[in-house]
C-alpha cells in the first residue's frame, strides 16, 4: 500500500487521494490486465458516455495499457476484455513499454544518439546555406 505522503504529493505514482476518493464514490471495477492495472467505469461525461479510467500498477505510463484495454478505455469498443474471451489478433505484437530515454530506445540511422554519420544527401535536394 502506498504511503499517505506518496498519494498526497505525487500524481505519477499510482493514484492520488483525490482519485482514490472519486473511484471509491463513483467507480465500478471493470477488470484488471496482466500488468496489474485496474480499470474502472463511472458516471456519465458531457458527451453522454460513461467515464472510464485506469489506476496504474506503479508509475502512470500511458503505454502500459495493452491493446485490448486501450480500445475499451478510448471508447472504441463497448465490451471490456474482462467481459469477453478477448484474444489478440495474430498480427498484434506483444506489449512493450515506452522505451524512450532508455538504452533500448529506437535510434534511427543518422541520429546523433546512433553514433553514425548522417548519410549524405543525394538527388534533387540542395541544403540551404546562409548567403546563397
Amino acid at each position: 500500500m502506498k504511503t499517505f505522503i506518496t498519494q498526497f504529493f505525487t500524481w505519477w505514482n499510482g493514484q492520488t487521494l483525490g482519485t482514490r476518493f472519486f473511484t471509491w464514490r463513483k467507480g465500478t471495477k471493470v477488470g484488471t490486465d496482466q500488468f496489474g492495472n485496474v480499470y474502472y467505469e463511472g458516471t456519465f461525461d458531457s458527451e453522454g458516455r460513461k467515464r472510464r479510467w485506469v489506476i496504474y500498477n506503479g508509475y502512470a505510463e500511458a503505454s502500459a495499457i495493452p491493446a485490448g484495454w486501450h480500445g475499451w478505455i478510448h471508447h472504441r469498443v463497448d465490451t471490456p476484455p474482462s467481459s469477453e474471451n478477448y484474444k489478440p489478433y495474430a498480427w498484434e505484437k506483444n506489449h512493450q513499454p515506452n522505451l524512450t530515454g532508455s538504452p533500448a530506445a529506437y535510434h534511427p540511422k543518422g541520429s546523433i544518439a546512433h553514433g553514425d554519420n548522417r548519410p549524405t544527401v543525394t538527388g534533387d535536394y540542395d541544403a540551404w546555406t546562409p548567403g546563397s
